[in-house]
């Protein structure tokens, strides 16, 4: 049983970055950042590392909150003049204000990271893995819905396993048992998930996060430590997750195979700075990217790489 995220037209803003800085005492670790991620698309952010990409993502979910800057998650069909008019403050974006009285219209900066995956609808994995690993496989799934499984039932009838929250349930487990199958895990339903091969592990991480219905999923570099057969099964499998469910992915990535492989979008950091923003195609042939991924000057790149682009 496979779930469809709110009807934001395809190609349509659905995360809106504007002028985002984050500064920790004197260091500027991102500086006057804008990017759109569109309805449908999966977008790539990479750069070398210590380029501030996992701060981006930090301040996207919540974990920190930018000094200052916006973050507008849009979901549904909005005049984009409309959204200007309700979010702007100042003719700058800044923390701290309260929400917009638009439907739809999410200021991530303006969240707790608790209401951003709740309300927003962000979900997100880490360059680690976070499963339960004591659990198993499928419990880890059917764990990730405890907040819409309670809502759904009811958090006092939940308690006391009354008949609704019983449906509930079971409905979880379908679901649950839905994306095992789609990612090739149904025999080891009931394996604690830590005696997974690695890149199973990765694909549960993914799909655990799939099972809270993001609008948007976020995934720090997912294709970390895998091998060139499991980093196609990945993008097979984030693939599939666009086509079927809907879902934009934005996602940090080293992988440049991965990254230009299955890319629409490409925003390129350096040192917190944004240096390049376009196709995969446009990017890999950006002469301040191979500038930043070969270490040599923008001068130099004519000279010593005549526009073959980056490698993975």
């Amino acid at each position: 049983m496979m779930f469809r995220v709110p009807k934001t037209p395809p190609g349509a803003p659905l995360l809106i970055v504007e002028h985002m800085t984050m500064r920790f005492g004197g260091l500027i670790a991102i500086n006057d950042l804008s990017f759109t991620a569109k309805a449908g698309e999966i977008t790539a952010l990479i750069g070398p590392n210590g380029a501030g990409k996992t701060t981006v993502f930090n301040c996207i979910t919540g974990f920190y909150k930018p000094t200052s800057g916006r973050m507008a998650l849009i979901k549904g069909t909005h005049d984009p003049a409309q959204i200007v008019a309700t979010t702007r403050l100042g003719g700058r974006w800044s923390p701290g204000a309260t929400q917009p009285q638009t439907p739809g219209v999410f200021l991530l900066e303006r969240m707790p990271d608790y209401e951003i995956a709740a309300k927003a609808r962000v979900a997100r994995t880490f360059q680690n893995i976070r499963l339960f690993p004591g659990m198993t496989v499928l419990e880890n799934l059917v764990v990730a819905q405890h907040n819409q499984l309670m809502q759904a039932a009811g958090w006092f009838t939940g308690l006391f396993g009354a008949a609704s929250y019983k449906a509930a349930e079971r409905q979880a487990v379908e679901k649950a048992a839905t994306w095992l199958d789609k990612i090739g895990l149904t025999a080891r339903a009931d394996d604690a998930a830590g005696a997974l091969p690695y890149g199973a592990q990765r694909r549960l991480e993914i799909v655990r996060a799939m099972c809270t219905e993001p609008v948007l999923l976020c995934l720090d570099e997912p294709a970390a430590g895998l091998n060139p057969r499991e980093s196609a099964e990945l993008n097979a499998l984030l693939r599939a997750i666009r086509q079927d469910s809907g879902v934009s992915i934005l996602l940090i990535e080293h992988d440049m195979s991965v990254v230009m492989e299955i890319s629409d979008h490409v925003v390129v950091l350096e040192y917190g700075t944004k240096i390049s923003d376009g196709t995969p195609e446009h990017v890999r042939n950006d002469p301040k990217v191979i500038a930043a991924y070969l270490g040599v000057e923008d001068e130099e790149v004519g000279i010593r790489d005549q526009g073959p682009g980056i490698r993975g």
